[in-house]
């Protein structure tokens, strides 16, 4: 091959990747909720000590992949003594057409076809943030761009397993990561 077709067949990815825009990453807000913020009292579970109203924060998300098919929304204490965290909330086969979630006691109103996973206790619902007393926690709120309709599991499966299937099926993902506590 001579010097001028070697150094256009190196050159070319280049010019390329100069003219392309890159995509978006996908984003996850909320009006409630500031990155790295204590979560408020109002959110916070009503048992174990803890005395919230046990709501859901508002969630809005975008720049979603143009090939996503639906949503998978999570609510995980990173902190939990239990070896692996605590999954509080875990929602799937949110439909793509959706880019939020108003918020609300026990979980809110979901959108048609989403369904409320176990969470750690091994029931669905929505667990709020409840760390021990004079402990702080760190949680995390995420939301995953997936790649399918339904994630091929059943309702009874525990979040470990969802995130099972989650994972093969992620396209994109974004965190809002709160705090709470230490309470008295």
């Amino acid at each position: 091959m001579n010097r001028i077709a070697t150094l256009t067949l190196a050159v070319s990815p280049l010019i390329l990747a100069a003219g392309a825009v890159p995509a978006a990453d996908l984003e996850l807000t909320s009006r409630t909720l500031r990155q790295g913020a204590p979560i408020g009292p109002e959110h916070y579970w009503n048992n174990f000590g803890c005395s919230g109203g046990n709501v859901t924060a508002d969630l809005a998300w975008r720049n979603a992949p143009p090939e996503t098919k639906s949503y998978e929304v999570t609510f995980y204490d990173k902190d939990a003594p239990t070896g692996s965290g605590f999954w509080h909330w875990v929602v799937y086969d949110i439909p793509a057409t959706t880019t939020s979630l108003p918020g609300g006691a026990n979980g809110g109103v979901l959108p048609t076809g989403a369904v409320e996973g176990n969470t750690d206790l091994g029931k669905p619902g929505f667990l709020g943030p409840c760390p021990p007393a004079g402990r702080r926690h760190d949680y995390v709120y995420t939301v995953y761009a997936l790649k399918v309709d339904r994630l091929p599991v059943e309702r009874t499966f525990g979040p470990a397993l969802v995130g099972f299937f989650l994972w093969q099926n992620t396209l994109a993902k974004a965190t809002l990561d709160v705090i709470a506590g230490p309470r008295p």
